[in-house]
Protein backbone atom coordinates (compact mmCIF):
# COMPACT_ATOMS: atom_id res chain seq x y z
CA UNK A 1 0.00 0.00 0.00
CA UNK A 2 1.25 3.41 -0.94
CA UNK A 3 -1.64 5.67 0.10
CA UNK A 4 -0.97 9.15 1.44
CA UNK A 5 -3.31 11.63 3.11
CA UNK A 6 -5.05 13.99 0.76
CA UNK A 7 -6.27 11.35 -1.69
CA UNK A 8 -9.90 12.02 -2.53
CA UNK A 9 -12.77 10.83 -4.67
CA UNK A 10 -16.34 11.87 -5.34
CA UNK A 11 -19.17 9.57 -6.41
CA UNK A 12 -22.65 10.67 -7.43
CA UNK A 13 -26.07 9.10 -7.08
CA UNK A 14 -29.35 10.17 -8.63
CA UNK A 15 -31.86 9.03 -6.02
CA UNK A 16 -34.35 6.47 -7.32
CA UNK A 17 -37.24 4.70 -5.56
CA UNK A 18 -34.82 1.83 -4.80
CA UNK A 19 -32.72 4.26 -2.72
CA UNK A 20 -35.57 5.50 -0.52
CA UNK A 21 -36.07 4.61 3.14
CA UNK A 22 -39.06 2.27 2.59
CA UNK A 23 -37.05 0.18 0.10
CA UNK A 24 -34.21 -0.15 2.65
CA UNK A 25 -36.66 -0.80 5.51
CA UNK A 26 -35.16 2.13 7.39
CA UNK A 27 -38.35 4.16 7.74
CA UNK A 28 -41.50 5.05 5.86
CA UNK A 29 -40.64 8.51 4.55
CA UNK A 30 -39.87 8.52 0.81
CA UNK A 31 -36.42 10.16 1.00
CA UNK A 32 -32.87 8.85 0.61
CA UNK A 33 -32.33 6.08 3.18
CA UNK A 34 -29.57 6.64 5.70
CA UNK A 35 -28.04 3.18 5.01
CA UNK A 36 -27.98 3.97 1.27
CA UNK A 37 -26.30 7.29 1.99
CA UNK A 38 -23.73 5.49 4.16
CA UNK A 39 -23.06 3.06 1.30
CA UNK A 40 -22.54 5.99 -1.09
CA UNK A 41 -20.00 7.52 1.30
CA UNK A 42 -18.22 4.17 1.63
CA UNK A 43 -18.13 3.92 -2.17
CA UNK A 44 -16.28 7.24 -2.23
CA UNK A 45 -13.69 5.96 0.29
CA UNK A 46 -13.07 2.87 -1.82
CA UNK A 47 -12.70 4.96 -4.98
CA UNK A 48 -10.20 7.25 -3.24
CA UNK A 49 -7.72 4.52 -2.30
CA UNK A 50 -8.19 1.60 -4.69
CA UNK A 51 -5.60 3.02 -7.13
CA UNK A 52 -2.89 3.11 -4.43
CA UNK A 53 -3.36 -0.43 -3.10
CA UNK A 54 -0.93 -3.21 -3.94
CA UNK A 55 -2.06 -6.19 -5.99
CA UNK A 56 -4.14 -8.52 -3.82
CA UNK A 57 -5.00 -5.79 -1.31
CA UNK A 58 -8.44 -4.38 -0.61
CA UNK A 59 -10.08 -2.43 2.18
CA UNK A 60 -12.85 -3.40 4.57
CA UNK A 61 -15.01 -1.17 6.72
CA UNK A 62 -14.16 -0.82 10.41
CA UNK A 63 -16.03 2.24 11.65
CA UNK A 64 -18.69 4.55 10.30
CA UNK A 65 -19.75 7.83 11.91
CA UNK A 66 -22.29 9.69 9.81
CA UNK A 67 -24.65 12.57 10.54
CA UNK A 68 -27.55 12.54 8.07
CA UNK A 69 -28.43 16.23 8.05
CA UNK A 70 -30.99 16.79 5.29
CA UNK A 71 -33.49 14.76 3.25
CA UNK A 72 -33.09 14.03 -0.44
CA UNK A 73 -36.16 13.00 -2.48
CA UNK A 74 -36.26 10.78 -5.54
CA UNK A 75 -34.65 12.57 -8.47
CA UNK A 76 -32.12 14.46 -6.34
CA UNK A 77 -28.46 14.22 -7.31
CA UNK A 78 -26.30 13.52 -4.26
CA UNK A 79 -22.49 13.66 -4.46
CA UNK A 80 -20.41 12.04 -1.72
CA UNK A 81 -16.76 13.04 -1.32
CA UNK A 82 -14.18 11.18 0.76
CA UNK A 83 -10.80 12.63 1.67
CA UNK A 84 -8.13 10.42 3.22
CA UNK A 85 -7.07 12.26 6.37
CA UNK A 86 -4.95 9.77 8.25
CA UNK A 87 -2.95 6.62 7.58
CA UNK A 88 -2.10 4.64 10.73
CA UNK A 89 -0.50 1.39 9.65
CA UNK A 90 -3.25 -0.49 7.85
CA UNK A 91 -5.99 1.86 9.11
CA UNK A 92 -7.25 4.58 6.78
CA UNK A 93 -9.39 7.39 8.19
CA UNK A 94 -11.53 9.48 5.85
CA UNK A 95 -13.57 12.64 6.22
CA UNK A 96 -16.76 12.28 4.20
CA UNK A 97 -19.39 14.77 3.12
CA UNK A 98 -22.42 14.43 0.87
CA UNK A 99 -24.11 17.32 -0.90
CA UNK A 100 -27.17 17.83 -3.04
CA UNK A 101 -26.11 20.92 -4.96
CA UNK A 102 -24.83 23.36 -2.34
CA UNK A 103 -26.88 21.78 0.47
CA UNK A 104 -24.93 19.62 2.93
CA UNK A 105 -26.78 16.30 3.24
CA UNK A 106 -24.33 14.41 5.47
CA UNK A 107 -20.89 14.53 7.05
CA UNK A 108 -18.79 12.15 9.06
CA UNK A 109 -15.76 9.92 9.27
CA UNK A 110 -15.15 6.43 7.95
CA UNK A 111 -12.31 4.12 8.96
CA UNK A 112 -11.28 1.27 6.68
CA UNK A 113 -8.54 -1.32 7.06
CA UNK A 114 -6.24 -2.57 4.31
CA UNK A 115 -6.27 -6.38 4.12
CA UNK A 116 -4.95 -9.10 1.87
CA UNK A 117 -8.07 -10.14 -0.05
CA UNK A 118 -7.30 -13.88 -0.21
CA UNK A 119 -6.35 -14.15 3.48
CA UNK A 120 -9.41 -12.17 4.52
CA UNK A 121 -11.75 -14.38 2.49
CA UNK A 122 -10.11 -17.50 3.91
CA UNK A 123 -10.63 -16.26 7.50
CA UNK A 124 -14.22 -15.37 6.65
CA UNK A 125 -14.87 -18.87 5.34
CA UNK A 126 -15.87 -17.56 1.94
Amino acid sequence: MDCTPGRAATVTLVVTPADLAPAWRSGDVPVLATPRLAALCEEATVAAVTPCLAEGETTVGLRLELDHLAPSPAGASVAATAVLEEVAGRRLVFAVAARAGSRLVARGRITRVVVDRASFLERAGA
